[in-house]
């Protein structure tokens, strides 16, 4: 079976931003790829029964600020509990994900600069301006990555992985499926470190 790690989750997401050098360092540790796969993540909460964060009960919302204090700690990044762009629209960021992942461009640096504008330097990854920067600063052309992720190809994909995430049992950010076993938040990480080591066989829900 082909050595690859598929990673759904969504730009805005805090968890995905906490998780997100961990997994990497983790699949280059045992030698598998990674296959960045960004989702509409309120499409996908719509389908699965999640709710999103306002609409939560306030001891879910309570707990998760929390956590977020205890794995920003862990993890040893900086992160605003309280952003002051979010909620945003994560669809300019994923849907260049999808571009830079297409062309073999810097999608593991653009996705982690893309998560700390969001949750450490207060910055709006709706905006363009912002994006540009960014992949700018990464020597590549902005304008030129930004004007491909308004293609309706992209938008297609955009729309293909989401459906995707919900058939392979994804329903948040982020998810990390290896051989079909879905493994759900950045604080499983541990549990497929393990799955990684013993390549034992997938589990199943059947």
């Amino acid at each position: 079976m082909q050595r690859v790690i598929d990673y759904y989750f969504s730009q805005v997401s805090p968890w995905a931003y906490l998780g997100h050098q961990a997994v990497l360092k983790l699949a280059d540790e045992y030698g598998y790829a990674v296959r960045f796969k960004p989702v509409d993540l309120g499409q996908v909460f719509a389908e699965t029964g999640g709710l999103p964060l306002g609409k939560r009960h306030p001891a879910r919302q309570a707990y998760r600020l929390l956590d977020l204090q205890r794995w920003r700690e862990k993890r040893d990044l900086p992160l605003n509990l309280h952003p002051k762009h979010f909620p945003t629209d994560a669809g300019p960021a994923n849907r260049a994900v999808i571009v830079l992942a297409r062309e073999g461009g810097p999608v593991r640096d653009f996705s982690d600069r893309a998560f700390r504008a969001c949750w450490a330097e207060e910055r709006d990854i709706a905006e363009r301006d912002v994006l540009k920067a960014i992949l700018d600063d990464l020597g590549i052309d902005g304008g030129e990555i930004l004007k491909a992720a308004d293609e309706p190809e992209i938008a297609e994909r955009y729309e293909a992985l989401r459906q995707e995430a919900v058939e392979a049992g994804v329903f948040g950010s982020p998810s990390y499926v290896w051989k079909g076993e879905v493994f759900w938040g950045q604080d499983s990480l541990e549990l497929l470190e393990d799955a990684l080591k013993s390549d034992r066989e997938p589990f199943s829900a059947e």
